[in-house]
């Protein structure tokens, strides 16, 4: 049974059906009021996302950073968070968010 990438108006939906008719049937079922923008059917049957599309990628690990950063704050959390958003550039919940997920592993 093909793949269907389908994309509509609101939403960009992922299934298999046996032809475009069927495809376009799921979508209707389940999003009634979504209108089709674009259909493809993939060339295989599996879904590869790619994170570099999605803008995931990143140049360093953030937990080698993290405890980087806790080892020069010499574990003060707060310290650590202000090394870490200096050196990323990231905002205050992301970065809090992985010192404090860093610490947990073994600070």
């Amino acid at each position: 049974m093909p793949l269907f990438e389908i994309e509509t108006n609101a939403h960009i939906i992922i299934t298999w059906a046996d032809n475009e008719d069927a495809a376009n049937g799921v979508v209707n079922e389940a999003y009634p009021s979504d209108e089709v923008i674009r259909m493809t059917k993939r060339p295989r049957d599996t879904w590869v996302i790619s994170k570099a599309a999605l803008g995931l990628v990143q140049k360093t690990d953030p937990c080698m950073v993290a405890r980087d950063c806790l080892s020069k704050a010499a574990g003060d959390k707060v310290h650590a968070i202000r090394l870490y958003m200096q050196e990323t550039g990231s905002d205050l919940p992301e970065a809090r968010k992985v010192i404090e997920s860093n610490m947990v592993m073994g600070w």
